[in-house]
This record gives structure tokens, C-alpha cells and sequence, in this order.
């Protein structure tokens, strides 16, 4: 299945590199591209991308905003935000517009493909060092409100599931957990679906912060 793609940056130079990348994948298919927030929310009624990449310092409306404006109209898109690595006030708040993964500008060609695909498969692609950076900004945050016994995972987790909430908390995707432990890919996605009630954890974010704080403690 092809997958569509909407690409919103105010660089011309980096649009043009990014829709020359997805043209190298069969998979992908660059429906539009967009210059500022504005524009992208008008593109999506017109294209209606499957993913959209997502720059967050634009002028007039910003990713964030953007972001928000989308998903409150078309849920089901999957909107990966391009970052710089000073952007760390803005990761939080795009997170927060319901943004579901974070990639660096100058991530592998590789990894950027990877990461699309991973969105539309309904993960949450992160590049490590940015999910590293969210997860040391929210338990900073937490400590400064909350005792240590807030950061410890309920129990009944079972062991495979203690497994996977640690190997999530390093920022491996669903496949390379399973691979890591012998298991299939939707065995995973069960696991983390469960992680999710036991901890009441919103998103792949939450619950690294988790498996992080967690593992500090022991």
C-alpha cells in the first residue's frame, strides 16, 4: 500500500531534499508539500496525507499550532516532527498537539524512511538522542512535584512486559524489540497496548519516561 506523504518546512532546500528521498522508496508517494503551518492545514483537505512531516519553527502559524489544527479535524493522520537539536522548548508542546514521533533534520536517509513507514504503521519513531532529551526534560519535571514512589511501575507487570518497557525506554521500534527478544511484532505492539493500561501512559513517550525512572530506581 502506498503511502502518502505531506512535507511542511519553510526551506525550500530542505523540502526538495526530503521529496527527492521519499521518491526513492516505492512505498511512498509526496502528495504536496507546504511552506508554514497555513498552508499545511489547508493542503491536508486537498491531499489528505497518510503522514505528514512536520517542521516546527515556520513563519505566521507555527508546527505546533498546525499540528493541533490538523489532528483536530483528521485524527487519523500521522503527523513525525522534523527537529533541530534546539528545539527542545517546543518538543514537549508539539507532543502535547498530539504530534506521534520526533526525528532529527540530519537523521540517515535510512532512518528518515524508516521512521515514515513506522508512523504510518501506527508507531511512534523517535531518534534516540531526542527521545533521550524528553525523557531527562520530563523527569526533571516530575521530581520537582512528585515523590519517587510516583515513578515506579505498578505491579503486575509481567516479566516479558517489564522487558519491553525497558528495551522502549532505549527507543527501539517494535521490530527491533521483537528481534531483541525472539518475539513477533504484533506480540510487541500487544505487549505495549498493555503497558499502556497497566500505566496509564498516553503515548511511546510516557511510557520510556517510565521504563527510565523505573530503572533508576533499582
Amino acid at each position: 500500500m502506498t503511502i502518502r506523504v505531506l512535507i511542511v518546512d519553510d526551506q525550500q532546500l530542505v523540502r526538495a531534499g526530503l521529496r527527492m528521498l521519499c521518491e526513492t522508496d516505492d512505498e511512498l508517494e509526496v502528495v504536496g508539500q507546504a511552506a508554514s503551518g497555513g498552508d499545511a492545514v489547508r493542503l491536508v483537505e486537498q491531499t489528505m496525507p497518510d503522514v505528514i512531516l512536520m517542521d516546527l519553527r515556520m513563519p505566521g502559524m507555527d508546527g505546533i499550532r498546525a499540528t493541533e489544527r490538523i489532528l483536530a479535524t483528521r485524527p487519523s493522520i500521522r503527523i513525525v516532527v522534523l527537529t533541530t537539536f534546539d528545539d527542545d522548548d517546543h518538543l514537549y508542546p508539539a507532543l502535547a498537539a498530539g504530534a506521534c514521533g520526533f526525528l532529527v533534520k540530519d537523521a540517515s536517509p535510512t532512518d528518515l524512511l524508516d521512521g515514515i513507514r513506522r508512523a504510518a504503521a501506527g508507531e511512534s519513531p523517535f531518534t534516540q538522542a531526542v527521545l533521550q532529551r524528553l525523557v531527562d526534560s520530563a523527569v526533571t519535571a516530575r521530581r520537582a512535584t512528585a515523590s519517587d514512589d510516583d515513578f515506579l511501575a505498578p505491579r503486575g507487570l509481567t516479566q516479558r512486559e517489564a522487558e519491553v518497557l525497558a528495551l522502549v525506554s532505549t527507543g527501539l521500534s517494535n521490530a527491533e524489540i521483537a528481534e531483541r527478544l525472539h518475539l513477533g511484532v504484533t506480540t510487541v505492539k500487544t505487549h505495549i497496548g498493555n503497558l499502556m493500561t497497566k500505566t496509564g501512559a498516553a503515548n511511546r513517550v510516557r511510557l520510556a519516561v517510565l521504563g527510565v525512572t523505573n530503572g533508576r530506581q533499582r
